[in-house]
């Protein structure tokens, strides 16, 4: 129970959600492990965590290679002689419509968003079936829940990744908690992603409006850590107040 001395590996961990449940984990005791691809930006982080007090490392990050998540979690093992918790947290999304035929940015998106998730599960699971507990976190969105235009493509892989968790859940009994934290428009650099114009400035506007903190969605999944063995927090969903 709780979160002090557990072993959590989140991917990325560089920025927006990722970086703030780092930061938030760690001040509350657990040890992270950090995945992203920016290097920079992850050794500052850990950094930034030690020189606090709390304990991290880090390993760059391509969810898109299966490798890479193995070495996260083998990484985590390592430090901490154990896995406690997964969270599956690195995501895209350069939206468009579907008539703008940007289909590099529909690869991209299964790429990360969904097969990165899948590889992550993959390389937690042998670690978790062998301590006989453990917890996956995947983080999907809003999105998944009211469809709009521009959407459909990053909503299917968050809806994929909504689906493998229920199942995953199913199937895992009751040694393995499973949870899904959906965050609505949050203050990230999500917009950054977006390869068409039109659609970029139209999120950022709204963005600007009334996105929320990436801390609200990091004190939802610390909530979901935090219960006790026995209890499995299924779906988690955080949006801003002003959001339709």
């Amino acid at each position: 129970m709780g979160i002090e001395g557990k072993i959590v590996a989140i991917t990325g961990a560089s920025s927006g959600i990722g970086r703030a449940t780092a930061k938030l984990l760690a001040e509350r005791g657990a040890h992270v492990i950090l995945g992203a691809r920016n290097e920079e930006a992850l050794a500052a982080l850990v950094d930034e965590i030690n020189t606090a007090g709390g304990r991290a490392a880090y390993r760059v990050t391509d969810v898109r290679r299966r490798s890479d998540l193995e070495a996260l979690v083998e990484l985590a093992v390592k430090s901490g002689g154990k896995l406690d918790v997964m969270i599956n947290n690195a995501g895209i999304g350069p939206i468009s419509r579907f008539d703008a035929l940007r289909v590099e940015d529909w690869d991209a998106m299964i790429d990360v968003n969904l097969r990165g998730t899948l590889y992550g599960i993959a390389a937690a699971l042998p670690v978790f079936n062998r301590q006989q507990s453990g917890q996956i976190i995947n983080v999907v969105s809003t999105a998944g829940i009211k469809i709009v235009p521009t959407m459909g493509v990053y909503a299917a892989t968050k809806n994929a990744v909504r689906t493998i968790s229920e199942a995953l859940r199913q199937e895992s009994g009751p040694h393995l908690r499973v949870t899904e934290v959906s965050p609505g428009m949050i203050a990230t650099e999500f917009a950054g992603s977006i390869t068409d114009p039109a659609v970029k400035q139209a999120i950022a506007e709204r963005l600007a409006d009334i996105a929320i903190p990436p801390a609200a969605i990091a004190r939802g999944i610390a909530y979901a850590i935090e219960q006790p063995d026995d209890v499995d927090v299924g779906s988690i969903v955080i949006r801003p107040t002003a959001q339709d």
